[in-house]
């Protein structure tokens, strides 16, 4: 099993996904005799955040191109950035370090591919909404991608940063989430939903989505399994 590299921090919450889960599912899938070796370089999300809001990318680049490559000299093999946003940068980081990062948009496209979608919603931050780093690997195939309206987005950015973040998960949000899927649904025909905020699974799901959700935590971690018990 090769050695997993995660950069995380962005945020605390979806980091402890990934590692709970990396262990969990390595750990049944060889029948309890075998866990990950995983390193784990933490990012200050409060920086981080404030040069992706500033649209500081080449200061986000530097800044998470050193914590690949702390990864990368601890012997990690499958590295990856554990937050969609943070691939805003995906390009810059992979020249800046010459490693062949695991991309979390195109894990997605693999799967929604595999599911036969042709339309799907993106739910995400503001960046990820607004911009094509998200997007581009599901346009390149020919599935059309559709965001929610201003007032929506900005209502699913207020509660990824102020709630989702940090941990707090509320009813009355699921509701104000479903109610958006349902308006998309109805105005673009979308069949799925992308979950492309990888604090969001701590919300939606399968069973409480108004729509199946394309799970970016759990299709990317699938990946990273495959690609670190792959054989040379």
């Amino acid at each position: 099993m090769k050695k997993i590299g995660l950069v995380g921090g962005t945020g605390p919450e979806s980091t402890l996904m990934y590692y709970k889960e990396l262990n969990s599912r390595i750990d049944y899938l060889t029948g309890g005799k075998e866990m990950p070796d995983i390193a784990i370089e933490s990012v200050n999300f409060r920086k981080a955040w404030d040069y992706v809001s500033g649209g500081k990318y080449g200061e986000l680049s530097s800044y998470l191109s050193e914590k690949v490559n702390m990864l990368k000299q601890s012997g990690c093999e499958i590295i990856t950035l554990t937050a969609g946003t943070m691939h805003i940068v995906f390009d810059e980081i992979e020249k800046n370090t010459n490693v062949s990062l695991v991309s979390i948009p195109k894990a997605v496209c693999d799967e929604a591919v595999r599911r036969g979608y042709r339309k799907v919603g993106l739910l995400g931050t503001m960046f990820t909404m607004e911009q094509d780093y998200m997007k581009k690997d599901l346009m390149s195939v020919g599935i059309d991608v559709f965001v929610p309206c201003k007032e929506d987005r900005e209502l699913i950015a207020k509660r990824i940063l102020e709630e989702l973040e940090i941990g707090i998960v509320k009813k009355s949000t699921l509701q104000e989430f479903n109610a958006i899927i349902d308006r998309m649904r109805t105005q673009y025909g979308i069949e799925s939903v992308v979950l492309g905020c990888t604090e969001l699974p701590l919300l939606l799901n399968d069973t409480n989505a108004a729509l199946p959700c394309l799970d970016s935590v759990d299709i990317h971690i699938r990946e990273l399994i495959r690609l670190a018990a792959m054989k040379e």
